[in-house]
């Protein structure tokens, strides 16, 4: 079966991503572009393009699936990337997403129908980063919601669509400062940060003059740029999603510089439901983003999730601690867990805790400090133990909607 690299690149970002994709074409021979136009959907229709470095080879209509355009994409999307390798003479094929399309779902998508993705990119203007993580509005209210039941902000989106990509391609915007480009460092600090302005095409030289008897040497090609050969590297759909996952996501460490700083707050105390209910408003804005997992006194065996852009705070259950379950139970955990909880363990408590990450220019690091440590238990409501705090009142079942 003939090879194909399928390179997933995203963001809201519309005219980094663009640009993103022009240069990969340009870069690397034998590639095609798929898009899937979602703008129309409000119509009943997907309309879905492939071009390569001349201009558009084929262009067609995908049909609405249950209302929802993310759906027609996931429909068409693979049957399209599959002809597309039968046919055969195509090295890379890239999928770019539409604005609001999350990559973490395509790239799924495209590995379980059988293809190869050998990368995940989002497209980032640093001026742009602190503007989308700070606009709580409807993806609706832009026009960008994927479907009629979408309820994603422009902040959550954006925010998900950096934190998954392993590489990050980045615009040279006249407009960004070192506190932009702080920012985008310290928000996803294991990424790749790949200029899209590198290169240009990878034009051939001309070929050299010979006489009629001599072979006349075919055109060479330059390296591949950083971006090209980033895209080719090969990704992991099931390490991406891990590294996503809250009970062992790769949160950024520690951080001060340039006017931005990233607050890491681990604890081994748990929080009395209702103080940190109270705080939720002062918490959700103290930071332009902030998640990671926390520890609830009246739920004790539940791990729950803290993910927060916008001004707009999202918390859901993301099962049992490692702790709370049997020993039989572990076998069904992936390895991944089993190891972050590893290096987190406690004697007593095991892999609970509170470890939340909050990022942003300008943070109150010590404000924020005092007001975490005064949401946890207090010494004597501690030592109340378990039974104790079980009893306390449940002010979370609303937003977790027990």
């Amino acid at each position: 079966m003939p090879d194909l690299s399928v390179v997933v690149v995203g963001g809201l970002h519309a005219d980094a991503r663009k640009a993103t994709v022009d240069q990969l074409l340009a870069d690397v021979p034998d590639s095609v572009v798929l898009h899937h136009d979602l703008a129309t959907a409000a119509a009943g229709t997907v309309v879905r393009t492939i071009r390569d470095a001349t201009g558009i080879v084929t262009a067609g209509e995908a049909p609405l699936v249950n209302d929802c355009a993310c759906c027609a994409l996931r429909e068409d999307l693979v049957p399209e990337l599959l002809r597309i390798r039968d046919a055969g003479g195509t090295r890379m094929a890239v999928v770019e997403l539409w604005d609001s399309v999350e990559p973490k779902a395509m790239a799924e998508v495209v590995t379980a129908g059988g293809l190869t993705v050998t990368g995940v990119i989002t497209a980032v203007d640093p001026a742009l980063v602190l503007p989308y993580l700070g606009n709580g509005d409807d993806l609706a209210e832009g026009g960008l919601a994927a479907a009629a039941t979408d309820q994603r902000t422009v902040a959550d989106t954006f925010a998900r669509q950096l934190e998954y990509a392993p590489v990050l391609a980045v615009a040279d915007s006249p407009e960004a400062d070192d506190e932009d480009r702080e920012l985008l460092a310290q928000l996803h600090p294991t990424a790749r940060q790949v200029p899209i302005t590198e290169g240009g095409p990878a034009a051939a030289s001309a070929p050299v003059a010979a006489a009629d008897d001599l072979m006349v040497p075919p055109p060479r090609r330059r390296p591949l740029s950083s971006l090209a050969q980033a895209a080719l590297a090969g990704f992991d759909v099931e390490s991406a999603a891990a590294a996503q996952h809250p009970a062992c996501a790769l949160l950024p460490a520690e951080a001060d510089a340039h006017g931005v700083s990233t607050l890491v707050w681990h604890r081994r105390r748990p929080f009395h439901p209702e103080r940190l209910y109270a705080a939720l408003e002062d918490l959700t804005c103290a930071a332009a983003r902030s998640r990671g997992r926390f520890w609830l006194a009246d739920k004790p065996d539940v791990l729950l999730h803290w993910d927060a852009a916008g001004g707009a705070l999202c918390v859901e259950s993301a099962g049992p601690w490692l702790a709370s379950l049997p020993d039989a139970a572990w076998d069904m955990v992936p390895p991944v867990r089993r190891a972050a909880a590893a290096l987190d363990w406690h004697p007593e408590h095991g892999d609970c805790c509170q470890h939340l990450v909050f990022t942003s220019p300008g943070l109150d690091r010590d404000g924020l400090s005092e007001l975490l440590e005064s949401c946890l238990l207090t010494d004597a409501e501690y030592a109340a133990g378990r039974d104790a705090w079980k009893q306390l009142p449940p002010a979370f079942d609303t937003l977790l909607e027990v």
